[in-house]
């Protein structure tokens, strides 16, 4: 195979499945659209208070059931509304993107916001799923156009000062994307050879900070994986999540097993007023992780390009 190649065209494959958590078809409630906007900046930001969590993945203490006083004041007004609003992506394959068939949004952070419909209304489908940006995830909380953002958002003590977030659902990290074939199973596997990764990233740090590697950026891991299918780069660097969704759009695009090089925990964003609501979702992920449901998704969407099998990340709480 010539090192230059034209874009392969990958034939896609529709299969109308039954949501894994929960859903009782495929079809949302609603869904609707947030254009771009520059983030509010908010009284803890602009103070610059001090980060005073120690372990960003600490969340409250779940409701000891779904029922109650506490459960009905914490989802009163998204009851009376009849649909849970979620913050998502619809360009993150794998994560959550639109279905060429169906034109639905599909994917593992899709499963868990339904998975939290499901719990409230016993129908997964009253969801509506507002596509924000990774930028207006933060504002979106605040200004509280949406209920909750699931859209692989990394928690961190910075971000604890301005949102709150649920126990960590998912935990990713950096690795290589590589051609089929390669024997290389980490960045120093790498010397010598071109590694791209997107401008102002973390993945682009570690690519510069490793010795022997030729550093390539570029605007985004899209624009890496054009350069990569056109020979002019051999590796990509990033989250294992992105990975396997550029993987399900080239066949010869490969993620080797290896030790994830960065830890990037997600967690679901909730308004830091509505603690309650973090403790009911908290509820329903300790469900999901203990009944099956997050290991049937990370199965169907992450396993075939992980080449790995997964199990949920453990819950922390005891945050005050």
């Amino acid at each position: 195979m010539s090192a230059r190649r034209s874009a392969p065209v990958v034939a896609a494959i529709g299969l109308v499945v039954t949501a894994l958590l929960g859903a009782c078809s495929s079809t949302v409630y609603a869904e609707t659209t947030v254009p771009t906007s520059t983030p509010t900046p908010t009284s803890s930001a602009t103070s610059a208070a001090p980060v005073t969590c120690d372990n960003a993945t600490q969340s409250y203490d779940p409701l000891p059931s779904l029922t109650g006083a506490t459960a009905d004041n914490a989802l009163a007004e998204i009851r009376t509304r009849g649909r849970l609003r979620v913050g998502v992506s619809a360009d993150s394959k794998l994560l959550a993107s639109r279905d060429p068939f169906t034109g639905q949004i599909v994917g593992f952070d899709i499963d868990v916001a339904r998975a939290v419909a499901q719990a409230i209304f016993n129908d997964a489908n009253k969801i509506e799923l507002v596509v924000i940006s990774a930028g207006d995830r933060i504002p979106a909380l605040q200004k509280d156009n949406v209920d909750l953002v699931v859209r692989n958002m990394t928690m961190t003590c910075a971000r604890w000062q301005d949102i709150a977030f649920s126990a960590e659902y998912y935990q990713s990290g950096l690795k290589i994307l590589v051609k089929k074939g390669s024997e290389a199973k980490s960045l120093a596997d790498l010397s010598g050879k071109k590694v791209c990764a997107p401008n102002g990233s973390t993945s682009l740090d570690a690519v510069k900070a490793t010795p022997g590697v030729i550093p390539v950026g570029a605007a985004t891991h899209t624009a890496c994986l054009v350069l990569f299918q056109n020979g002019d780069v051999d590796a990509i660097a990033g989250d294992d999540t992105v990975l396997a969704g550029l993987v399900a759009q080239d066949p010869y695009a490969f993620v080797p097993q290896m030790d994830q090089l960065t830890k990037e925990p997600y967690g679901i964003g909730v308004n830091k007023e509505h603690k309650d609501l973090v403790r009911y979702v908290n509820r329903v992920l300790d469900m999901v992780k203990a009944d099956g449901r997050w290991q049937q998704s990370y199965a169907k969407w992450f396993q075939e390009a992980l080449h790995v099998p997964a199990q949920p990340p453990q819950s922390v709480y005891g945050r005050q």
